[in-house]
């Protein structure tokens, strides 16, 4: 099975802002995962709130193309994160698509139409934390 978004979101290569994290890729990586890491079971956040929660700015774009490299054997809830709106943007027919849709109904979170409410189901990192 794979466990990470499909290649074909992705869109012409661009750098996140500038930002406090520098220059450096790796950091920017590792303020991503250490977010995307505390995204509870059950809940989801979209591409852009995911980049804000981290410290990216507005890098939404950023953070799809570095979900999508993921490695394989990752742990890391990449499922749980969603386009704007609650949209799911992997195809329902891919085998990253079919995955995500899968783990997060066992998790209990309702799609239909291939979106997500993200007023039910949308992670609230204060209301999470503690």
């Amino acid at each position: 099975m794979l466990n990470k978004p499909h290649k074909s979101l992705i869109s012409e290569p661009r750098q996140p802002p500038a930002n406090s994290h520098g220059d450096q890729p790796q950091q920017r990586r590792t303020a991503l995962y250490t977010v995307l890491a505390q995204i509870p079971s059950g809940t989801v956040t979209t591409y852009g709130q995911l980049a804000e929660f981290a410290g990216l700015g507005r890098a939404a774009r950023w953070v799809g193309r570095t979900l999508s490299q993921l490695p394989e054997d990752s742990q890391l809830p990449w499922h749980r994160v969603i386009a704007a709106g609650g949209r799911l943007s992997l195809p329902a027919d891919s085998l990253s698509g079919i995955e995500q849709r899968q783990r997060l109904a066992a998790e209990g979170v309702l799609i239909r139409n291939d979106r997500i409410d993200v007023q039910r189901y949308g992670w609230r990192p204060m209301e999470h934390s503690g």
